[in-house]
């Protein structure tokens, strides 16, 4: 590519009244066609001198004159490729160059320092209307990409991100291909994965003679008919089938295991989802945007989607296809109508990492699915959808995945060191940290299950060679019996322990770059107490370095070990127990709210005397499952927030209602022995059960508790500002994933004068607090904490 001064002589760029700049830019700059953008701009401007992938930046040599190298840099600046994302411009005058006659891009040179990897990029436009255009010669190719879209993370083995580096080294590219490739007018030009029907990967079905169009053409037949199939996409399988049919959802869930958990919707187009959906014009440009996230959203009036899709659930988790080959499932041309809403959930067996090979599809989904479609092209990274809720008008992410992952949070606190965060037990990510760079993992699942703990070693290791970045110290969580710990203990490496609730707190911090101190509103499910009780109702006095407990929920017994995690009632049981004067009387108590037969309420009532399988426990989780126990909404749970999310659901539906809390005692605040803050929920309890008793209505109560406890937060952190004189909170933990009970806190803390962090792309649950005990790990490399 050549500039537009060629009269500019060889020799001395100084002598010659030219200017020269060294330019180094930061960011999401690579995999994005961002080379063949800058060579075009300095086309444009006029500029000579070229550009180059360095692994932790692009570097360009720029020269002209200066108002050539102005115009140049505007360009660069305000221009870039649309899903390049800039951090950083770094400009320095190179004063002793000689002139140059052109403008070109070089090859590759790996140096060291910040890595930004680019994550998965759904299809773009322009490639979605030549998959469709049967002019195209790559009408109808499943793998279909340019500089604008397309695998990154997924393919990726090492950067600087070249194809040789990438799962796609393996294919060859055509003649034509590779002219794309090597033209600088063409939007595919330096694209890595570039490839067409010629040479590319091919789909072909497992264990079956079916390659290419038939292939594509067998499942839509399956799915058409009623059946499953199980789809390789960008980074695993999914399981799919039409999710307008009851029968075809229903045997879905039975195959799975999966009795009640909503299924995630991929649906053709947004007219379809417009249809069954109701969306704010700013949830629909996320949803549609490049990372193509899972959205939480209300069914329309004139839904059609099947009630097995997420049964009881006023919502819907709703994406759009991101992968050409999501597209054939819905439009191909071989004359068969496959329904515009195809339920699209993660391809594993329950517990385990999503499958992102043949062996382990072959091994784990055969026994779900009528077929699986698979491909040639390997991913090297699993990357599940990433799922979003919205709040006070922006995204609220739930599972940070796909799409953002691992994009860093920056942090401005001048940190040095490297350093490993295991993360958590259930919804794991990992957090790898470098200086003031930290980049949470894709998730991983739950560690309960020997699978996802490999899969987690595996990524660590990967991502850990991909980002540069060999840690000197290890954060895990406190409790004694994760295996996350097992994971950070076998590291070899110094390990720094975070309790859970202080790691929530400053993921939260971390997410708004908030030095502290802050008071730490953690509600939670489970999370190891530095008492050895089980917290999960919390109010901290935080900062990176270390925190004081100065409150939490009313402590309460805990009986049935990890079945009362699963089964609310018992904890219900439990709670009441504390309230009645004796074991007769909590008999006649839990049979009249259909909590226990009078042998069960015995069995839990000597267990609790004896502290059998007991422990005590703050959790706000436990609580909410034990308050829809109590009203009769969920006995028990069958996946992690069952019933704590039928709950809000309830109490919702009597918000929409116009239900009145008017006249109902609303507990305040008592101190504990230690002389910690307490929020009363023993007598929130207490009034509801009173009050269920008397035959009140259960959405009412289910109503009353949430803003009741929500009254308790803001009055316990009106009383920790008196004592502290702190007045921002921090709002974390997985209890926030209820955007009701958010929702009041939030307001109501406001109301009261403080300053609220919330989260928005961290999730509040667990998937965030590998990034918190990253933060924990490197104020402690600091001397700090």
């Amino acid at each position: 590519m050549t500039g537009s001064h060629p009269e500019v002589p060889r020799g001395d760029a100084l002598a010659s009244g030219l200017v020269t700049r060294r330019i180094r830019v930061y960011g999401i700059v690579q995999g994005v066609g961002f080379r063949p953008t800058v060579a075009r701009h300095a086309t444009s401007a006029g500029v000579c001198g070229s550009v180059c992938n360095k692994g932790p930046y692009v570097e360009v040599v720029a020269q002209g004159t200066e108002a050539q190298v102005g115009r140049f840099l505007h360009l660069l600046e305000h221009e870039p490729p649309r899903r390049a994302s800039i951090l950083k411009l770094d400009v320095k005058p190179v004063g002793d160059a000689p002139s140059l006659s052109d403008f070109e891009i070089v090859e590759s040179e790996k140096v060291t320092g910040e890595i930004f990897v680019s994550p998965d990029i759904a299809i773009c436009d322009d490639c979605k209307r030549e998959l469709f255009d049967p002019t195209n010669r790559r009408y109808l190719h499943p793998f279909i990409n340019c500089t604008c879209c397309g695998p990154r993370l997924t393919i990726l083995d090492t950067m600087p991100y070249d194809r040789e580096r990438t799962s796609m080294a393996s294919f060859g590219m055509c003649p034509t291909c590779a002219d794309e490739y090597a033209d600088p007018g063409s939007r595919r030009y330096d694209a890595q994965p570039v490839c067409c029907n010629d040479c590319g990967p091919e789909v072909f079905l497992l264990g079956r003679p079916e390659r290419g169009h038939d292939a594509i053409s067998h499942v839509r037949r399956t799915i058409a008919a009623g059946g499953i199939a199980a789809v390789k996409g960008i980074g695993g399988f999914h399981l799919c089938c039409d999710a307008t049919n009851q029968e075809a959802v229903g045997r879905l869930r039975t195959l799975k295991g999966r009795p009640a958990k909503p299924f995630a919707v991929m649906m053709r187009d947004m007219g379809v989802v417009r249809r069954e959906c109701e969306l704010t014009p700013a949830q629909e440009e996320v949803l549609d945007n490049h990372q193509k996230p899972i959205m939480l959203l209300g069914r329309a009036t004139t839904a059609t989607l099947c009630e097995a899709v997420a049964p009881d659930d006023p919502r819907v988790g709703v994406m759009l296809p991101y992968a050409p080959v999501q597209l054939l499932l819905f439009s191909y041309d071989d004359g068969i109508e496959v329904p515009d809403c195809l339920v699209m959930t993660s391809g594993n067996v329950s517990g385990a990492p999503i499958c992102k090979d043949d062996e382990h599809a072959a091994a784990e989904l055969a026994g779900f699915c009528d077929c699986i479609l698979t491909n040639d092209r390997a991913i090297r990274v699993r990357a599940d959808d990433s799922v979003m809720d919205w709040f006070h008008g922006r995204p609220y992410m739930i599972r940070r995945s796909r799409g953002y992952a691992p994009l860093p949070t920056m942090l401005s606190r001048g940190y040095a060191g490297q350093v490993l965060a295991v993360g958590g037990e259930l919804k794991n990510t990992f957090c790898l940290a470098k200086n003031d760079l930290f980049y949470p993992s894709p998730y991983v699942g739950d560690m309960g299950d020997v699978r996802t703990l490999d899969a987690l070693c595996e990524t660590v290791g990967r991502m850990e060679a991909l980002l540069e970045i060999e840690p000197t110290v290890v954060a895990c969580d406190l409790h004694p019996r994760y295996n996350t710990r097992l994971v950070a203990e076998e590291s070899g490496l110094p390990l720094v322990e975070v309790q859970h609730h202080h790691a929530h707190v400053v993921s939260c911090m971390a997410e708004n770059d908030c030095a502290g101190p802050v008071l730490g509103l953690a509600f939670d499910g489970t999370g190891y107490g530095t008492d050895g009780t089980i917290w999960g109702g919390e109010l901290l006095l935080a900062d990176a370095a270390g925190f004081e407990r100065l409150g939490s929920i009313s402590p309460f017994l805990l009986v049935g070990g990890d079945a009362a995690a699963r089964e609310g009632w018992r904890v219900a049981v439990s709670m009441a127990r504390e309230l009645v004067g004796s074991t007769d009387e909590l008999v006649v108590a839990c049979e009249r709210l259909g909590l226990a037969d009078e042998r069960t309420c015995r069995v839990q009532a000597r267990m609790a005397e004896r502290h059998v399988n007991a422990v005590t426990c703050t959790s706000t989780g436990r609580l909410f499952d034990a308050l829809s126990a109590l009203l009769g909404i969920r006995r028990a749970s069958t996946y992690e927030s069952e019933a704590a999310c039928a709950l809000q659901v309830t109490a919702e539906a009597a918000l929409r209602a116009g239900a009145s809390c008017d006249g109902w005692a609303v507990p305040g605040l008592t101190s504990g022995p230690d002389g910690r803050i307490v929020m009363d929920t023993r007598a929130l309890f207490s009034e509801v059960m009173d009050l269920r008793l008397a035959g009140a209505d259960a959405g009412a109560l289910a109503l009353l508790a949430h803003r009741a406890l929500a009254a308790q937060a803001v009055d316990a952190c009106v009383a920790a500002r008196d004592e502290s004189g702190v007045g921002t909170v921090a709002l974390s933990g997985g209890t926030f994933q209820n955007t009701l009970l958010l929702g009041m806190v939030a307001d109501g803390l406001a109301e009261a004068g403080f300053s609220v962090l919330t989260h928005c792309l961290v999730p509040p649950n667990d998937g965030g607090i590998s990034l918190g005990q990253a933060v924990v790990a490197m104020e402690r490399l600091r001397g700090h904490g």
